[in-house]
């Protein structure tokens, strides 16, 4: 209790001391704001080595990643571009050359149609002239049957002017019998 009394009067004697004035400068305030700022300094050089310099890592890896990020999107993209480009090229070219293919095809398939349109011509050429070399064929087997028609006319005549004797009035109108019955349209053809 004798402390409590001694403290006691302490501050009341420190109490009586400031009595005068708001704010005490003496040395025990120094002495304790010097310890209270030791205290923070040595509070915040040890929070920055456990706190601030881990996250400052954490953002300086954070802003590393992010840099390389870009970087190869960058490249990606440069490569990118430079695949489009020789696709479009590739597809260019491919357009070319099928206009080359199709316009050889178009000239293989025009010089086939030349091909099979002579061809055909010279079929029909020889058709036509094996046509006509049958009808010819026929022209002359019905020469040799109006022929054979005629000497066996002619036979029948000489038969008949042998066997009866005519005249010649009788003889002119016996040819024109016989022509008449072999018709017109043989002496035409």
């Amino acid at each position: 209790m004798s402390s409590i009394i001694l403290a006691s009067t302490g501050v009341l004697e420190a109490s009586e001391g400031m009595a005068g004035r708001i704010f005490g400068l003496d040395m025990q305030l120094f002495v304790d704001a010097a310890i209270l700022a030791l205290a923070v300094f040595a509070l915040f050089t040890l929070l920055s080595y456990l706190l601030f310099n881990p996250a400052r890592e954490l953002l300086r890896k954070r802003q590393e990643k992010i840099k390389s990020e870009m970087d190869f999107a960058a490249t990606e993209k440069a490569d990118a571009v430079s695949y489009k480009a020789e696709y479009d090229n590739k597809l260019k070219s491919v357009n070319k050359e099928a206009e080359v293919i199709l316009s050889q095809t178009r000239k293989k398939a025009l010089k086939k149609e030349t091909e099979i349109v002579d061809e055909a011509k010279a079929e029909a050429t020889r058709i036509i002239d094996r046509a006509n070399k049958e009808a010819e064929l026929e022209k002359s087997k019905m020469k040799d049957e109006v022929k054979q028609e005629m000497i066996s006319v002619a036979a029948i005549m000489a038969g008949k002017i042998i066997s009866t004797s005519i005249d010649e009035d009788e003889q002119a109108k016996l040819i024109e019998d016989t022509l008449t019955e072999m018709g017109d349209d043989t002496w035409q053809s």
